[in-house]
């Protein structure tokens, strides 16, 4: 989020996460940081405010304060560092930074090296001469101290052979110079008026204009032997401002900040009585002061000096500049309000007039009040962006549960259409199987019940023959009162329609079993009719659409199931070509009579030879069904044995196959143990603790850990006891425990 303020505790922790993950030290990833930063400045629409704070390094570093000054006025949280540069001889300086938040030093060499290479072309070396807490900032101020040494940039190593090149410049700028003294002698050398005398070279160079050459650099300035301004003129052009000496007496104010802190009309006043340094945190001082000579100061003035009426007004900050007079051996503080905001100007009871015309806090105001404005707008937008994102993450659930609803009552593709306006076109279907069902006796039902003993009833039925459509992957057509409509092939055209719904219809029947009859409390039963052939499917009507199907196909279903039989279910002819060689068990019923079809040769489906029960409804299968369907697939792997737990702890009903108990095997001799049945009776190998088998003696295994070789994660058998007889010729299984305290477990072998 934008101007958003992060603990620095969330940095640290990046930035271990950062040593952690790489491998590097956090002095290299803070450098690196560093270096990044100074990149993302200059992305970010920093790069001219920059590039324009000196024309030199030095320059940049004594002026890093007052930016951070000026960036305070828009990021009123941010704690930034103060920077103290001394220059020492051949080119070395001594960096002294000072923060409250330790531990972040290490950033300043990154951000100072990339300054120096892209802003002034030169390689800067730093290094950590001193780190401690600094006595004077009250204890809590990191003090670093750095060694600058700079060093010609690479490229300008390389320009070096182009001395003898610069060497013939100056020699023309030196002709150039004498040509313009000849011209000026008689006019430049009468108006100087300088302090102290210069040579007539020195004069030259101050007169001549600046062009592309080493001039430049030769500026000297001339000042006047007096100053010639007024007392009272100066104290109203600067009306805040302050002369101290070095005891921190007051020896002259402007007249605004007279107005506003009315005390230092007094004579003979200490300004520290009045005011305290807020920035940089130094203690009041002379000596203290001229160490930060280049720092922006910040002065506040005390409440309790404030008069009492004034006292619930904010408090007076002061921002300006610290000069040292020498001459005078005192101290001016030229400065001016810090205020950040109109608001904050009336709130000091202020006004624009109060201050300078010249002064540029005028404009500062007046535009910062703006670019508030801007950020509160764009805080209010990222706001609404994070609420509208929350929002649209909301409203897509909300839609996925409307599609999941309108997908059920209609088919996904005729659903789509239907959203985007469009009309859905009928559409032939060649071949389908179509299933109709009903409760046999439910007119005597619903006369005998209650209205919502029949509901309840019809509920618990459709839920269960709801389930088992997407089990068999058919389409649920309708329900009409107690009739059930399902289609095979239909809207998405398959090979085995009719075997899903032959499938889908014995798990019907099996459903019906769990579903009573409120008037006797026994099963209810059901009839079933399927029949195959051609159909038209399509939408009908505009309001509560439904996706019907017409054709004799339908009719002839129809007629299935009323003609049909109790728990029966009843194929047409076409039905039963459909099924037939498919592995279904079907008998015929024979010749009947068919309302509206005339004599019809019918059949009874019966079961699937090839699916289990389970399989039909769709439950998972137990150890012991997967067990045996292992052993009709690979007969040469020998019979299992499952155990019996003896225990009074029963594991929880909850439970899955592989924690109810487990299946224990071992290779028979002589037969090769097969890691890939272990998989597909458990997900979990590592939960199978011992091992059985039905060939072969205990004894090697007997008071021993006996290990399987090649097992799937070491399978162990542990504390193996003697074998006991099971009656049958052959040793029984052994006796042991669970790994992990779980409960005994005593085995019956079974015999082939």
């Amino acid at each position: 989020m934008m101007y958003t303020v992060y603990e620095d505790i969330i940095t640290m922790k990046l930035i271990q996460e950062a040593c952690k993950i790489l491998g590097v030290p956090m002095e290299a990833i803070l450098k690196l940081f560093g270096e990044y930063f100074f990149a993302f400045c200059k992305k970010s629409g920093y790069d001219r405010m920059l590039r324009t704070l000196g024309g030199t390094l030095t320059e940049f570093i004594e002026n890093l304060d007052a930016l951070h000054g000026y960036l305070a006025l828009s990021y009123q949280e941010m704690n930034a560092p103060s920077f103290r540069l001394e220059r020492g001889a051949d080119g070395k300086m001594l960096l002294h930074y000072y923060s409250d938040r330790s531990g972040l030093c290490h950033i300043v060499p990154g951000i100072i090296e990339a300054v120096a290479r892209d802003f002034f072309s030169v390689d800067v070396a730093m290094d950590i001469l001193d780190m401690n807490k600094e006595a004077e900032r009250t204890g809590k101020k990191e003090h670093v101290v750095f060694l600058i040494v700079q060093k010609p940039h690479r490229q300008m190593r390389r320009a070096k052979p182009n001395r003898l090149q610069d060497g013939q410049d100056i020699q023309r700028d030196q002709e150039v110079l004498d040509a313009a003294f000849l011209r000026l002698r008689g006019t430049s050398l009468s108006v100087s008026v300088c302090p102290v005398k210069k040579s007539r070279w020195e004069v030259v160079r101050s007169m001549v204009t600046f062009g592309n050459g080493h001039l430049l650099n030769t500026f000297v300035p001339i000042y006047p032997e007096q100053l010639w301004i007024e007392v009272k003129t100066f104290c109203d052009a600067f009306p805040f401002h302050i002369v101290f000496d070095e005891s921190l007496k007051v020896k002259q104010t402007g007249v605004n900040i007279q107005k506003y802190v009315p005390g230092l009309q007094t004579q003979k006043i200490q300004l520290d009585e009045y005011f305290s340094i807020i920035h940089p945190q130094v203690t009041f001082n002379i000596s203290s002061i001229c160490k930060f000579i280049n720092s922006q100061f910040v002065l506040k003035a005390r409440r309790e000096m404030m008069p009492k009426a004034w006292k619930r007004h904010p408090t007076l900050k002061l921002r300006g500049q610290m000069i040292w007079m020498e001459s005078m051996r005192c101290m001016i503080f030229l400065c001016s309000p810090k205020l950040r905001s109109l608001q904050e100007l009336e709130e000091c009871q202020m006004h624009l007039s109060d201050l300078a015309p010249h002064d540029t806090t005028r404009d500062l105001i007046l535009l910062n009040q703006q670019r508030l404005a801007e950020m509160q707008l764009s805080t209010q937008l990222e706001r609404k962006k994070e609420e509208l994102r929350v929002l649209s993450k909301h409203l897509a659930i909300e839609k996925k549960k409307t599609e999941t609803l309108l997908y059920a009552m209609l088919p996904e593709h005729v659903a789509n259409q239907l959203k985007e306006g469009r009309k859905v076109a009928a559409g032939e279907f060649k071949t389908c199987t179509i299933l109709f069902s009903d409760v046999v006796t439910f007119t005597n039902i619903c006369a005998a019940c209650e209205p919502i003993q029949i509901v309840n009833m019809l509920n618990s039925m459709y839920s269960k023959f709801d389930r088992l459509t997407s089990v068999h992957e058919v389409y649920k057509v309708e329900t009409i009162g107690d009739a059930y409509m399902v289609v095979g092939g239909v809207p998405v055209p398959v090979g085995n329609h009719a075997q899903r719904v032959a499938n889908f219809a014995l798990g019907m029947r099996i459903s019906a079993k769990e579903v009573m009859n409120p008037v006797t409390g026994e099963p209810i039963q059901i009839r079933v009719g399927i029949h195959t052939g051609p159909v038209l499917a399509g939408v009908v009507g505009d309001k509560m659409p439904r996706y019907c199907l017409f054709g004799d196909t339908v009719n002839t279903a129809s007629r299935m199931e009323s003609h049909g039989l109790p728990d029966k279910v009843h194929l047409s002819p076409t039905t039963y070509r459909a099924l037939e060689n498919q592995g279904f068990e079907i008998i015929e019923r024979g010749e009947i009579e068919v309302k509206g079809k005339g004599k019809m040769t019918t059949y009874f489906l019966i079961q699937n030879l090839n699916a289990s029960e389970d399989e039909i409804m769709g439950r998972p299968q137990t150890l012991l069904d997967l067990t045996e369907a292992s052993a009709r697939d690979n007969p040469n792997v020998g019979t299992v044995a499952v155990p019996r737990c003896t225990d009074s702890r029963e594991p929880p009903a909850e439970r899955d196959a592989a924690d109810e108990i487990g299946l224990f095997l071992v290779e028979a001799v002589g037969r090769t143990f097969q890691p890939q049945l272990l998989d597909r009776i458990c997900h979990k190998p590592h939960k199978l603790r011992y091992l059985l088998t039905n060939h072969g003696s205990w004894a090697p295994w007997c008071g021993k850990q006996a290990v399987l070789p090649g097992s799937p994660r070491g399978l162990r058998l542990k504390n193996v006891s003697e074998p006991r007889s099971c009656g049958q010729g052959a040793p029984s299984p052994p006796r042991g425990r669970w790994d992990g305290g779980t409960p005994s477990c005593s085995f019956k072998r079974r015999v082939q």
